[in-house]
């Protein structure tokens, strides 16, 4: 790396590259630094596409400027340079301007080779037209067999998957419900029975009174018309249970249940202070609901047989 500095009064100019020698087409750094004093006025080289002829600019980097430790200013640009040219080029000194004047960093040189060795005694040919390229089939078949094997593959290791854990998994049977085997009816009588026990509303407990008065009833619905009461709500009970008491004669009973089941959200949700025979009506509702609507039970089958008259 050459470097020449050129002094005229205060200014410093210098110019750098980074390397002397590249192939063509290649690229290589060029640094110009100008070193002045802060009343220095100092204009850099304006290039267009090139440095000289044969040396092409491919960037011109911004001017930037620092402070040295002496306080005065370094102000540095960076070009970017190639060629296509196989030569020895010889780079005059480039012009500055300083305070009007005209002033030159030091000469530079940079040696562009060509790396292969060029047949000149071939025919020049021309260029051949577009060629549309082939299709690779086997290729695109290899990658749609493939796919049908990853997938045959993932069902397959499923469906296994799904045989093996129903040969060797033992099945738990679930815990059977000791209520489900007895009438719907004798288990809601001996809850409502419980509840008319406790007179949770003599003690000011509406809510709790109410909670599970229209639950027992909501259970025994359930498994008496499998109308899944406990999860719907009072509006959605009663729709479901209009038809099946009006078509068997028993409106009486379904204003009854809807009297009492509309109560009931009044004290849960409103917070409605019933009245003293509005909890002792609502209870008998419920126990006269459960009787009316109680399945008939299987008599058993007589033993005894009437004797013949011979």
């Amino acid at each position: 790396m050459t470097t020449i500095l050129t002094i005229v009064l205060s200014v410093v100019l210098s110019a750098q590259m980074d390397s002397t020698q590249l192939w063509i087409g290649d690229q290589t750094a060029l640094h110009l630094e100008a070193t002045a004093s802060g009343t220095e006025q100092v204009g850099f080289p304006v290039f267009t596409s090139s440095i000289q002829d044969g040396l092409e600019l491919v960037e011109q980097g911004k001017i930037d400027t620092t402070q040295t430790a002496d306080g005065r200013t370094l102000y540095r640009q960076d070009l970017v340079i190639t060629s296509f040219k196989d030569s020895l080029f010889y780079i005059n000194p480039l012009p500055f301007t300083v305070n009007g004047d005209t002033m030159y960093t030091n000469s530079l040189s940079l040696n562009v080779i060509q790396p292969f060795e060029m047949d000149t005694t071939d025919a020049i040919t021309d260029i051949k037209g577009v060629m549309n390229p082939k299709i690779w089939w086997w290729g695109i078949l290899r990658w749609v067999l493939l796919g049908v094997l990853i997938i045959g593959l993932s069902v397959g290791s499923y469906f296994l998957y799904k045989w093996l854990k129903k040969r060797f998994t033992k099945e738990v049977a679930e815990p059977v419900n000791p209520e489900t085997l007895r009438p719907c009816d004798e288990v809601a009588l001996e809850k409502l029975d419980k509840i008319k026990e406790e007179k949770a509303w003599q003690s000011g407990e509406y809510k709790k009174y109410f909670s599970e008065l229209t639950y027992v009833v909501r259970e025994y619905i359930g498994r008496r018309y499998d109308v899944h009461s406990t999860q719907k709500t009072s509006g959605e009970t009663l729709a479901a249970m209009k038809p099946i008491l009006t078509q068997s004669d028993q409106k009486d009973l379904y204003q009854k249940l809807e009297t009492m089941l509309r109560l009931a959200d009044l004290v849960k949700f409103a917070k409605w202070n019933p009245l003293p025979d509005e909890n002792e009506t609502s209870l008998a509702a419920a126990y006269n609901f459960v009787k009316e609507t109680a399945p008939e039970k299987e008599q058993p089958e007589s033993t005894n047989t009437e004797n013949q008259v011979q």
